[in-house]
This record gives C-alpha cells, sequence and structure tokens, in this order.
C-alpha cells in the first residue's frame, strides 16, 4: 500500500458518521468530524484540476472545525498551510492545529468593532497573506460550490440506510452540510422537511449581527453558499440552552458532542415528539473535546449563571424572523429567499 493511499484511509475515516437511534422516529447523525467532507472533497478536487501542485500554499479563514480537517489532509498532502482566525478560537483547537504544522494567523482583537467583525476582518487579512505569496489555493468553504456538493455522500447515506426521510435537521454555519444534504435528498424524497438551528445575533436568517456566545453556527457575513430556500422552519439557539441540550444528549444517549450538536439536538427532539409518524434525522457535528473546559465544566458554566438553566420545552413562534422571545424562537421560513422573507416581514 502506498504512503498517500494509507494517508487518504486516514482520513476518509472521518466522513462517514454513526447513525444511532435517539428515540421511535429520531435518528442522530454523529460525527466524529464532520468538516473533512468538505475539505477532504474540496482538496482532491483541486488536486486533480492542477489547482494544488507540491509548492502551493492552502489558506483559508477559519476559527473552527474546517481549520482542523484541513490541517489533517494538509498534513497528508505535504502541503503548507496558513489558516487566518480570531481571538477567539478554541485553544485546544489552536494546539492541535499548530502541532499539526498549520500557521494560524489570528486577527486583532480590535476587529471585532467593523462592520462584519471578525469574519470581514478575517477575510481582508486573508486576501493580504495570499497577495504576498506566488502560488496558493484557498478552499473558499462560504462560497465554493464543492462544499454543498460534498454533501451527497450523507444524502445517499441517509437514504440507504433508513430509506424514507422526512425531516432532516442541523445547524447552520457556511450553508454547506444543510444545503447539500437536503438539496440532494430531495431529488428522491422532495417532501423531506428542512429545520434548520441558528443564533442569536447572526445575520443568516435576519437577525441583525452581534456578538453570539455560542460558537460553531451563524454568522456575520452572509455566505454565498446558504441557499435560504431550502429551509421550511429557522430555529434560533440560545448558547445556555444549547450548553444544557449538549448535556442532556450526553447523560441520555452517551454522545459526546459539541454544543452545535446540543441546539440541533434540542430543536430535533421537540420536531420529532410532535410528529410521532415521521421520521426525523438530526446532525451531529463533531465530538466535544473541545469543550471540556467550558461545556462540560460545570465550574465553568456555573460561573457564567449557566449551570441551572432550565431547557425549555418548545420554541416560541414568532411572527417576523427578527423578532427576539427568549432562549428558543422558531419562524416559518417555508423555503422562501432572504428577500422574500425579509420584505414579507416588513409589509
Amino acid at each position: 500500500m502506498s504512503t498517500r493511499t494509507a494517508c487518504d484511509e486516514a482520513t476518509e475515516a472521518f466522513q462517514t458518521p454513526h447513525l444511532i437511534r435517539l428515540g421511535p422516529n429520531l435518528y442522530g447523525v454523529a460525527f466524529t468530524l464532520m468538516k473533512m467532507i468538505p475539505a477532504r472533497f474540496i482538496l482532491h478536487r483541486a488536486l486533480r484540476n492542477g489547482l494544488l501542485g507540491p509548492g502551493t500554499v492552502i489558506v483559508e479563514t477559519t476559527s473552527g472545525t474546517f481549520g482542523l480537517a484541513l490541517a489533517m489532509q494538509a498534513a497528508h498532502l505535504d502541503r503548507r498551510l496558513i489558516l487566518v482566525s480570531d481571538p477567539v478560537i478554541d485553544e485546544r483547537l489552536h494546539r492541535r492545529l499548530v502541532d499539526l504544522g498549520a500557521v494560524v494567523d489570528r486577527v486583532p482583537e480590535t476587529a471585532s468593532t467593523i462592520v462584519g467583525g471578525f469574519q470581514a476582518a478575517r477575510l481582508a487579512r486573508l486576501a493580504e497573506i495570499r497577495s504576498t505569496l506566488p502560488d496558493t489555493f484557498c478552499p473558499e468553504q462560504y462560497a465554493n460550490p464543492d462544499n454543498p456538493l460534498s454533501y451527497a455522500r450523507l444524502a445517499e447515506q441517509l437514504l440507504e440506510d433508513l430509506g424514507q426521510v422526512d425531516c432532516v435537521v442541523g445547524p447552520v454555519g457556511s450553508g454547506g452540510s444543510m444545503c447539500g444534504t437536503l438539496t440532494y435528498v430531495r431529488s428522491v424524497l422532495p417532501e423531506c422537511r428542512a429545520m434548520g438551528v441558528d443564533t442569536q445575533h447572526s445575520v443568516l436568517f435576519g437577525h441583525p449581527d452581534g456578538p453570539r456566545e455560542l460558537r460553531g453556527l451563524g454568522m456575520s457575513l452572509m455566505p454565498d453558499n446558504l441557499d435560504h430556500t431550502v429551509f421550511d422552519d429557522v430555529h434560533w439557539c440560545s448558547a445556555p440552552a444549547a450548553y444544557a441540550a449538549t448535556r442532556q444528549l450526553h447523560r441520555r444517549h452517551a454522545l459526546f458532542m459539541g454544543p452545535t450538536s446540543g441546539a440541533a439536538y434540542l430543536v430535533a427532539r421537540w420536531w420529532s415528539g410532535r410528529h410521532p409518524d415521521a421520521l426525523t434525522v438530526v446532525i451531529l457535528p463533531d465530538e466535544g473535546h473541545r469543550y471540556l473546559d467550558t461545556v462540560y465544566d460545570d465550574g465553568w458554566l456555573s460561573a457564567r449563571g449557566h449551570l441551572s438553566t432550565d431547557l425549555p420545552a418548545e420554541p416560541v413562534p414568532v411572527s417576523v424572523p427578527h423578532e427576539p422571545a427568549g432562549p428558543w424562537t422558531t419562524y416559518a421560513w417555508a423555503r422562501r429567499s432572504h428577500a422574500d422573507v425579509l420584505c414579507a416581514s416588513r409589509a
């Protein structure tokens, strides 16, 4: 077996999730590292198309697990990797990235005050770095159509293993996982519902931009890969509610996942309970190792007033998407474009 084949098999394993039954009509799609799907797909396609030569430097902006997936794959491909991040990147993640050989360039704390926040500052720094290097490749997870395209493999697995899928629930960041998965599921099951999970102060579905405690979902800038017409309903989940749901997922099902998974689980458990005849699937993107010192630390939760947070029994429906109404709200998006929803909410 060649070295390249052995390395490919090592990252290949991270693309396949465990399908776990969480209730009579609820299945969890539990990943060790879901972002390996687009990272591996994008880099391998770049290799085939001659965009990733031996001296090409991979550069990307990320503060989450897409960076980790890129670092793992870049190490296997023997390519240099520069990641532009921000001061709030998780320190456990930062140590892993550096140990894998990635250069992590953090924009300054003051960048949070500009329009678009850290994400706009990171994109500007990314462009600056690329201008100084003779040969670079940027995966562009927010705009590259290969991101959603890569999730055809997940849709295929769901259809093969479950047959009928009536609803898919998942967190939304770049838009790749939910938009890509639902596009392919609906080529077979057009009535399958999509429930997007966001957090307050994220611009993705109409909230004004602002500070977000809950990391791993939501955005300060609108990504090109987010197709709003995919979504039937949108849920906004607060950080304390997501943390409590994450811990409940661990205690009830021994699934050690991150808080974006907890937020999605909160929504999926409620929806599947209200629709017992529908088969619901919830996407759980990554494991909880990065959160041992935070979400899984009672002292950390207590210091922030989150330890005694009670999970809301159900979401509060809102009549306009930007209407704040507590720790968990929902809006009937009805597969409309962003512009159509905002126009209707102002009428």
